[in-house]
């Protein structure tokens, strides 16, 4: 029988391989047509039942919450999983499944900004180093998909997904309080019932209930995000953290950029360049270093 540790190393390299297939799931819903609002409503409606099911089973053997509790679920959740997402899903409509992904992995080094700025953290070295790695593999990336499509749309596409990048780490620096106090799966699944009820708010005040007939495809794209990419990489990284930690479990997600640069070669024919490749080295290579403890 595997030991503890190893099912933690197991569950968090299943948490990257889980959350590495989002962008390329939303390029394969792209091409029917659908638009980024309605997609994501499908993704979060698939997921709301699982997570109506953990949140309740919680939050009935949790402690009761404040007013201000529920004020702070209801920020952190329009933050994360509504804020990041429209905001990526959006991204996507403009670039590469691959600078998407190393675009939002850089969510750690932006944590670790707003902790310096905001929350009068220190600023070191390493810390320092690390961000200059993240970003000179950024620019890198931004080479590989200017050279392949209109300078202006990479740049929208590029800011939307840094935009969602931001709304992520500010999500997760506004969230280790209440992690704290609720208990990760508690806290995760009420954020995202939140956050799923912004989501449909949202898809309600944009699209006609109609916009929810879609091609065939479309639901099985949408499904398969909702379970693989949302569901499944949502409670292995939460149990894999309460094997191993949150910074080795962060450190297997390092393979996250690696993996959606792959599956974007090998299932949507994006090339694979050198100048991605590079970009990549080093955005892995500054979350590495800003990951050690």
């Amino acid at each position: 029988m595997p030991k503890p540790a190893s099912w933690g190393l197991l569950l968090a390299l299943l948490a990257a391989f889980g959350f590495s297939l989002k962008a390329i799931f939303i390029k394969l819903a792209y091409p029917y047509g659908v638009d980024a609002i309605t997609l994501l409503a499908l993704r979060m409606g698939f997921a709301l039942p699982v997570f109506l099911w953990v949140g309740l089973a919680e939050h009935k053997a949790g402690a009761a919450l404040s007013r201000q509790d529920w004020g702070k679920l209801l920020a952190l959740g329009c933050l994360g999983y509504y804020g990041a997402s429209i905001l990526d899903f959006w991204g996507l409509e403009y670039i590469s499944a691959g600078l998407e992904r190393l675009i939002l992995f850089t969510y750690p080094t932006l944590t670790i900004l707003i902790g310096v700025l905001f929350q009068g953290k220190p600023f070191t070295r390493r810390e320092g180093i690390a961000i200059v790695l993240c970003y000179t593999g950024i620019g890198f990336a931004f080479l590989h998909d200017l050279n392949l499509g209109e300078p202006r749309s990479v740049l929208i596409g590029g800011a939307l997904v840094f935009a969602s990048s931001v709304s992520y780490a500010l999500y997760l620096a506004g969230s280790a309080p209440m992690i704290g106090r609720l208990g990760a799966m508690r806290f995760a699944a009420l954020a995202m019932l939140f956050s799923t009820a912004v989501t449909l708010g949202h898809f309600m005040a944009a699209q006609p209930f109609t916009a929810f007939i879609q091609p065939l495809p479309v639901y099985g794209w949408a499904l398969a995000m909702a379970l693989f990419a949302t569901v499944i990489p949502v409670f292995a990284l939460s149990a894999a953290i309460r094997r191993i930690g949150a910074g080795q479990a962060s450190l297997f997600g390092m393979v996250g950029p690696i993996l959606t640069i792959g599956f974007g070669w090998w299932l949507l024919g994006e090339p694979i360049s050198a100048e991605q490749s590079i970009g990549a080295i080093f955005v892995v290579v500054g979350i590495l270093i800003v990951s050690r403890r």
